[in-house]
């Protein structure tokens, strides 16, 4: 492999590998670079929640996500046909608590919206508010006291095993006779970048020149950012979650409620998450957060008692101050690209995110265009 690369990409995480892919997809030289192994960062988790943003105050943004969830699905077929690895998507649906009257209002309201929105007479997808006692024999009546919202865009994906094939689509794709066009180098973080000459340094010492950088690695793009352009543009935020045995109920529905999500797997496991924290940057587990997440999905979902915890898994995750994914051209510089802090919503974008970047990398229009808020220009701002 030539160390002259077209596209440099730093991280093996969702937005990564995406990345990579698609550039290779391109027939661009791509070499992916990564510190530890596949998913190591927040990506390698176990929640795998692909979530929509509520039908309300449409934005340019709330749009961008829901045809990316809307296509997902798709990509995922062809990518598991591509590579023969299956990656644990369901579109399970979701199912929200009400849990007082305001609130079942509130949702009443989103309901009206949603038909406008997601264009349910088209899409299928709806937002449907539903008397107490609905799936009752999953959720607690007394945790839904006013009901429960139906919504079936949600979907599920196992992270790891998604992870997965997104690389080994990659390695597949640059394989040619002429030799391969495509790289991944496992086991050598990033070191430094000199935008003028894209030159970067590996922590091994390698030095790899490329027509563009992609910074990629998660929270640790904002240091590698700050030591580039001098702004703090996000921090590190820790999270945790766990997977609980979850026999017999991988057909359920996502719940999500106060911050709880309890996600069913078709491999026998259910994911429970998320706690948030920041400024905390180990990465271990800590019992009393996944005492009190087990506690608390217990209260909507009493299947879910006396069940044993298979894995605690904790990392950190990137949080731009600005909030949105932080995506595009580094202004300023001539080579350096970011693709970073999709948070809790990176699984459910990073396909569409990939693609509008390697056309910038390109120097083409995209298809689907990144929202404003996703713009470097908006979080430098």
């Amino acid at each position: 492999m030539s160390k002259s690369p077209d596209v440099l990409v730093i991280g093996a995480g969702v937005f990564g590998l995406s990345v990579a892919l698609s550039a290779a997809r391109k027939g661009l030289r791509v070499t992916l670079v990564e510190q530890k192994a596949i998913g190591s960062g927040a990506s390698g988790g176990v929640l795998g929640a692909l979530m929509p943003h509520m039908p309300a105050r449409w934005n340019a943004k709330k749009a961008f996500q829901f045809e990316a969830l809307a296509s997902l699905s798709g990509f995922i077929a062809a990518l598991e046909a591509e590579t023969g690895l299956q990656c644990g998507y369901r579109r399970c649906g979701r199912v929200l608590p009400i849990t007082t009257a305001d609130l079942r209002a509130h949702h009443e309201a989103r309901a009206a919206e949603a038909l406008t929105h997601w264009a349910t007479p088209v899409t299928g997808f709806s937002y449907a508010v539903e008397d107490a006692g609905t799936l009752g024999g999953w959720i607690a009546p007394e945790a839904a006291p006013f009901g429960v919202v139906l919504e079936t865009l949600a979907a599920r994906v196992a992270p790891r095993a998604y992870l997965g094939a997104l690389a080994a689509a990659f390695t597949a794709t640059g394989r040619s006779a002429d030799g391969n066009r495509t790289e991944l180098r496992l086991g050598e973080g990033f070191g430094e970048l000199d935008d003028k000459t894209g030159a970067v340094t590996l922590s091994s010492g390698t030095r790899i020149s490329a027509c563009r950088i992609v910074l990629a690695q998660g929270f640790a793009a904002f240091d590698a950012l700050t030591a580039l352009t001098g702004q703090t543009l996000g921090e590190g935020q820790k999270g945790q979650a766990l997977r609980i045995d979850g026999a017999g109920l991988a057909d359920m529905p996502a719940v999500y409620c106060d911050g709880l999500y309890v996600v069913p797997h078709s491999d026998g496991s259910i994911a429970i998450g998320s706690t948030a924290l920041a400024g905390v940057t180990d990465t271990e587990p800590e019992a009393a957060a996944t005492a009190d997440l087990v506690a608390r999905a217990i209260r909507f979902c009493p299947q879910l008692a006396g069940r044993p915890v298979i894995e605690a898994w904790a990392g950190i995750r990137p949080k731009p101050k600005a909030r949105d994914p932080l995506v595009g051209a580094v202004p300023g510089l001539r080579r350096s690209f970011v693709a970073t802090g999709g948070f809790k919503t990176g699984f459910s974008l990073a396909h569409r995110i990939a693609d509008a970047l390697v056309a910038e990398l390109a120097d083409e229009a995209p298809q689907h265009p990144l929202p404003a808020s996703f713009r470097p220009e908006a979080h430098f701002a």
